[in-house]
Formats: structure tokens, sequence, C-alpha cells
């Protein structure tokens, strides 16, 4: 996903018309109302406003603004007055929840900071947050930005994840198995299914991989530390390849990895192609949110439909996904295997794994139901 276009806030200060680009990362439309705010503003004022769509641009202490974001989040999070239906499906309930969280994210986004052209921040006891916003949005352009505190503070969060890196068993020990996440990268946060790709067994001379949706590289790092000579990881997001490009080189492999801007498959066949796509049809909301939701399964679909044409003779397609959607009603077990149908695939194995994170197990999640049952696979997939 390439950096959100920028569009202009526009509000009133001191009796003079000001403007300034709007930045965000969900593509959110700027603001229409703007409204100064600062310390001495209730919580019940600003959560009014922020309902209705009006943006308060701070002015006051910044850990006060964190504190008001805090507030606004507890009163959104308050149990309704009057309880909906019940959902008619386990589908109508996700649906549900998604909307209720876009209108939490929305809502919460209306605290909004200035940026200085340098990534300063002229606020009391505002911390410095120039590696963190020179990480995501690149080297500063001298110009002035508003942008929404809750973003502004998922920088912070993404600085510290980079800086720290996710450590990963199936690149074998310590210290050289840790993966670092770029702003806007899904972090591997979710090991088990790496587990499958270090333990199925190899098709026979898949001398040469291809890592579909390469991400933070961690599949195609895999990859070549279980032996593949040449692994090609592919993808179309600038991040992505840049992180990728930035793990690889961490880790030693960029002799055998090659990086690719490509959407889904380079030129030619393999013998071994290895796809992670999003596990959920749905609308991304974020950068993240690409790595999770998949409008109308495009990339399933690309990807097993592309798939026999580009395997060599003999040769293997390893897709991962979770069954989470059939468990919530989004995609049937049916629905899959027709697209292996059309493609002119058979199963050849599938290995299975319970999930290890920590929601699996968490009985307060709204889809806890959903997640005790969600078992990962890894599907072999060859030519009919």
């Amino acid at each position: 996903m390439n950096a959100p276009a920028l569009m202009v806030l526009t509000w009133h200060e001191g009796g003079q018309p000001r403007q300034a680009p709007w930045r965000s990362e969900a593509g959110w439309p700027a603001p229409a109302r703007v409204q100064m705010a600062d310390d001495q503003i209730p919580a019940d004022v600003a959560y009014r406003l922020a309902s209705e769509g009006t943006a308060l641009l701070w002015r006051g202490d910044f850990q006060n603004a964190r504190q008001l974001l805090q507030a606004l989040a507890r009163r959104l999070d308050r149990p309704p007055r009057k309880p909906a239906s019940a959902p008619a499906s386990p589908a109508q309930a996700f649906y549900r929840h998604r909307q209720a969280q876009g209108r939490r994210a929305r809502v919460l986004g209306m605290v909004v900071i200035e940026v200085d052209g340098d990534y300063g921040i002229r606020l009391r006891r505002a911390p410095d947050l120039h590696v963190a916003c020179a990480e995501a949005w690149g080297p500063p352009h001298g110009e002035p930005c508003v942008v929404a505190l809750r973003e502004l503070l998922g920088l912070v969060g993404a600085h510290e994840w980079r800086k720290t890196g996710v450590e990963v068993p199936a690149l074998g020990p310590p210290p050289g198995n840790r993966i670092h996440a770029h702003y806007g990268v899904f972090s591997p946060v979710r090991g088990e299914y790496l587990d499958l790709i270090a333990a199925a067994t190899l098709p026979a001379g898949a001398s040469l991989a291809w890592d579909i949706g390469t991400g933070t590289g961690v599949i195609a790092a895999v990859l070549a530390r279980r032996g593949v000579a040449h692994v090609v990881a592919t993808d179309l997001n600038p991040r992505a390849l840049a992180c990728a490009r930035d793990n690889i080189q961490r880790l030693g492999l960029q002799g055998q990895i090659e990086v690719v801007e490509a959407d889904l498959f380079p030129a030619g066949t393999a013998p071994l192609i290895v796809c992670n796509p999003p596990w959920l049809p749905g609308t991304p909301s974020s950068a993240l949110e690409h790595a999770v939701y998949d409008p109308d399964s495009r990339m399933l679909r690309g990807f097993l439909g592309g798939l026999r044409e580009r395997l060599a003779p003999r040769g293997e397609g390893w897709l991962v996904l979770s069954d989470l959607a059939e468990h919530l009603g989004l995609r049937t077990r049916d629905e899959l295997r027709a697209l292996f149908d059309a493609g002119g695939l058979v199963v050849r194995e599938r290995l299975d794994v319970r999930p290890r994170h920590p929601k699996a197990s968490d009985a307060s999640d709204p889809f806890a139901a959903a997640r005790s049952r969600e078992i990962t696979s890894l599907w072999r997939l060859g030519t009919a």
C-alpha cells in the first residue's frame, strides 16, 4: 500500500484562516469542521464534538491529549443503553463488530495534532518523534501537516516493534532469528504458520521458490534457511519491499533471496510457490489491515487462479490459510475447494496447526467461540 495522498485541513485560529496537509493512513477525508482544543475542554464536550465529526486541533499539553483520548475510548466502550437485537448469523455479528470498530476509530481520530515540517511537535511535554515519523513517512519535506493523535501514537508503537523485532524460532536459534517489521507491514507475531512452512516436505528439486506477497520477508527467509538456493520474494507495497530487503540484509540472506516488485507472480515458473494471503474477506481500514483483510478474496483468487500455469512440472503451491473465515460465516470450505477446482489444482496434503496467540484463548474476545475452533493449514497443491 502506498503512502496516503495528502488532503488539506483548513481552520481558523487567532482570527486568521490557516491550512495544512491532512495525513491519514486509513484514507479518511480531512474533517470539514475543526475546533481548537486544550487542557480546559471537558471530556464530555470533546466526546460530543468528536462524535459529530468535529476535529479537535490540540493546543494544550501533549500528555493531556493522550489522557483525553483514553477518556473518549472509555465512553465509546460503555455498553449501549438499549442492547441491539441478536445477530442472525456469525457473519452479521462480525459485520456489526467491524462497523462498531470503524465508528470507534473515527471518533478517536478526531483528536488531531499539528506536526512541524521537520517532524517536531510544539506542544508541552511532547515526545521526540522525529525518528518514528521518518521511518513511517520518509524524510521530512519541510511542510507541516496535521494527523490524528491516535495515528501518531501508532507510529511510536511501530517504531518500538521495528527496533526490537520479533523472534521467529523457525529461522533457527537466536540471535539470528529476529524479524523487524516496518510501519504498515504486518509483524509475524503468529508463528504457528511459519512452523508449518519449516516442517513441510520440500518438493523434489526445489532449488527455486517464490514467496508471493512477502511482507516482512519472513517466509522467504525460512525457505532460504531450509536450503532453497534461490528465493524470489514479491510484493506491491513499497513499505513491504523495503522491509523485506532490510530483514534479508540483517539475516545475511541477500545472496539467496531476490526481492521483486510484482503483482503476485514474477516471470517464469517455479517448482515451489508459497502464498500466505490475508485470511479474512473484507475491506481493510488501515495499512496494517491489508495483511488481514482481502477485499472479495482478490489475492486468494488471484493466487489460486494463476498458480497452475506458473508451476514447473511436478511443482507444488503452498497455500497458508486459517479457517477463521469459515467459523465467522465469511467463506465456506466448499467455496475454497471450488477455487482449487477452478484453478485445476488438487490437494496433495494438508498440514494443520492450532493457533497459539493470546486471542485464541481469550474468553473476552467477541469472537472467542470462532477463535477456539480455528485451525491454520498449509495446503500442498499440485496440478490435476
